[in-house]
């Protein structure tokens, strides 16, 4: 009897062990599924009964390194530059008539009397105008008549600028005057110049490093080269 007791004993305390420690304790109706025991601490993915599964290649992602991030950048900015050109050329092959009066009539003049021709039209990018290289204070003249558009000290990268609308054959004329010196300008906006007509001195304000006028011809709104306009009508 002694015997059967200690067995019995034995085999209870081998069961007990045996169970999962909250099921000793539980009831049936009580009892949870690993999964829901887990879901405290788990982390869940709910998938639609539709879904549909996909196989991912290695082809279908890229990790990009420095390298290829400054490769793609000049790749930019390369066509980008492209574009400016293409767009340059558009406006500079639009056929416009420079020859506008004879050059002995002296209705154009030059607006400097002496001067170092510097970068003319589209040179080292988008540039409009030709620069006319001179020794600050250098006088500049109105190129033809006309009636003052703009005259600022502060005319975007023009920095101290005077703009002037002509009628000269017939067409409608802009000439623009950048870079003067400050505070020299000799005629403000709405007032009536005559061709030769002091209008400012050479400065270096703005986008400018050295001394000159950058001196801009539009004929109906389009840029045309003004060194090839001025050899054409000025006297």
């Amino acid at each position: 009897m002694r015997s059967i007791v200690i067995l019995t004993m034995v085999a209870g305390l081998i069961a007990t062990v045996a169970l999962p420690a909250y099921g000793a304790w539980r009831t049936p109706a009580e009892a949870l599924t690993l999964q829901q025991s887990a879901a405290g601490d788990a982390q869940s993915l709910v998938v639609a009964s539709d879904a549909t599964a996909m196989t991912l290649s290695r082809g279908s992602y890229a990790a990009t390194t420095a390298d290829e991030i400054a490769k793609k950048q000049a790749e930019a900015a390369a066509a980008q530059r492209a574009k400016v050109a293409l767009q340059t050329t558009s406006v500079a092959s639009v056929p416009v008539n420079i020859n506008l009066t004879s050059p002995g009539t002296g209705e154009v003049r030059w607006p400097l009397l002496n001067f170092t021709k510097g970068r003319g039209l589209w040179d080292s990018g988008y540039h409009q105008g030709v620069d006319l290289l001179a020794p600050a204070m250098t006088p500049i003249y109105a190129a033809a008549a006309g009636v003052v558009s703009v005259s600022s000290e502060s005319y975007y990268g023009y920095g101290v600028a005077i703009e002037i609308q002509h009628v000269i054959g017939g067409q409608n004329v802009a000439t623009l005057y950048g870079h003067m010196t400050y505070g020299t300008r000799q005629v403000q906006s709405g007032e009536t110049v005559a061709a030769g007509q002091l209008i400012g001195f050479v400065g270096s304000t703005g986008s400018s490093t050295a001394n000159h006028c950058h001196f801009e011809v539009h004929i109906n709104g389009s840029v045309v080269d003004p060194w090839a306009w001025l050899q054409a009508n000025a006297g």
